[in-house]
């Protein structure tokens, strides 16, 4: 019998799609709503299926910033082949998305055992959703908003990509928060953290899924559960990423900042109770 059904994985399919690139963390909720529904967020398999699905939600990064994706690979690839190419941005940016995605590759493989088991306690998840909710807070009021894109550099790059690793280790600090935090405190503007937040996300999820599959399909997952969850979690990813584009173009994080501490709190409520299994 599969340690989800399908119907539990179009739930955890649309968590995924609405969570994975807001401020809150995907892997919190994620690990929230299964332990709601019984299922066993410390099963390899389960934990396997949560890094598979969140390949939808990159399909629809990659879908929606086709053209930008575009724009740098092109670049890229001209400049490997074209000393005069190598000045322009978009090809130095290509370069620094790839070497900014080594720390938490290296991390990812070096520290699994630990991310597959204590640090996958609602309890971690409790307490980071909180800690992680004081740093966005600190870094939105800290940072000077007064850098653009185009004013990115591959130290920037190199900090918020490893800031992905408080994220990897910590579930419930989300990636993309500790990313949009990292870069709002190197003063870029709100967009342009989100939107580096999207591109060095990009190479880590898909890695992430792509080496999590085996044991998914391997493991007490069947293949429809995960074809439906990745499915869901495209669709509504898109719809999320349009959104929150948006919404950062015009308000500061506060919203997230009090949902996640809300989030928290109750968390830590439900596992005093003893509602929630850890």
């Amino acid at each position: 019998m599969s340690a989800i059904n399908i119907g539990q994985a179009v739930v955890l399919g649309v968590v995924e799609g609405v969570t994975e690139f807001l401020p809150v963390s995907s892997t919190g909720h994620l690990k929230i709503t299964e332990g709601l529904m019984d299922i066993p967020v410390d099963d390899t398999s389960v934990v396997a299926f949560t890094a598979v699905i969140q390949v939808g939600a990159i399909a629809a990064v990659l879908l929606y910033f086709f053209r930008d994706i575009r724009r740098f690979a092109t670049a890229w690839a001209r400049g490997l082949v074209n000393r005069e190419e190598r000045y322009h941005h978009d090809y130095k940016f290509a370069w620094w998305v790839i070497y900014a995605t080594i720390p938490i590759v290296v991390v990812g493989l070096a520290a699994k055992p630990l991310i597959e088991g204590p640090l996958a306690s609602l309890w971690v998840v409790a307490t980071s959703l909180i800690v992680g909710s004081g740093l966005m807070w600190l870094a939105d009021r800290m940072g000077r908003h007064k850098r653009g894109e185009d004013d990115t550099s591959v130290k920037d790059a190199m900090l918020v990509g490893s800031s992905q690793i408080l994220a990897l280790l910590f579930p419930g600090f989300s990636r993309s928060g500790a990313t949009m935090a990292t870069g709002l405190m190197l003063d870029l503007d709100r967009v342009a953290a989100t939107r580096l937040s999207f591109f060095l996300g990009i190479p880590s999820l898909t890695g992430a899924g792509l080496y999590e599959l085996k044991d998914a399909m391997g493991g007490g997952v069947g293949t429809m559960p995960l074809a439906v969850g990745t499915v869901v979690s495209f669709a509504v990813a898109y719809v999320s990423i349009a959104w929150l584009l948006k919404f950062v173009a015009k308000h500061s994080f506060n919203a997230f900042v009090l949902y996640r501490i809300v989030i928290g709190a109750a968390l830590f409520g439900l596992l005093g109770a003893g509602v929630l299994n850890a």
